[in-house]
């Protein structure tokens, strides 16, 4: 019985593992850029009008990474291709709402805001459950959940 064939295999599996481990240093080169555009003055909603501080903690425990322009970059969000999923998914939450342009000066649109992030997090959807894997400060427990839920439909009602 010949060992030629199993030394082929090792060979061939060397070399596959010589090239997946190049491509990963080459991709390291690719990585996406992290960007936390400036806040202007006056712009966030911490700025005036601030929720109460149990809620203000809430939000930034859960929401402030991917929906402000205040991004807590991960030490892993600097290795690709990590780095193209986090940016894109933290790019398409802050056009979805972000918190570093909040509308103060338009109320309707203010209360329209709040009233999604009580539909949100009523429903569990948010924050979530990929990003609060990785974060366990971002968990809310039931009630917390209940808490934010509430307060946001209350000024949602408010403001409309």
């Amino acid at each position: 019985m010949s060992n030629r064939p199993v030394c082929l295999m090792k060979k061939i599996l060397k070399w596959v593992v010589a090239a997946m481990a190049a491509a990963g240093v080459v991709l390291q080169f690719f990585n996406a850029p992290l960007t936390n555009p400036p806040v202007a003055p006056g712009a966030d909603l911490m700025a005036s009008n601030a929720p109460p501080p149990e809620i203000a903690a809430l939000l930034h425990n859960a929401c402030y990474d991917c929906h402000s322009d205040t991004t807590q970059w991960p030490w892993y969000s600097h290795v690709s291709p990590v780095s193209w999923f986090l940016t894109g998914h933290v790019n398409e939450a802050r056009e979805a709402m972000n918190f570093s342009t909040w509308p103060h000066d338009d109320a309707y649109k203010a209360g329209k805001r709040w009233g999604k992030i009580s539909h949100r997090v009523d429903d569990g959807s948010m924050p979530l459950p990929s990003y609060t894997w990785m974060h366990p400060a971002s968990r809310l427990t039931g009630e917390q959940r209940k808490q934010l839920s509430d307060w946001a439909a209350q000024t949602a009602e408010k403001l409309q």
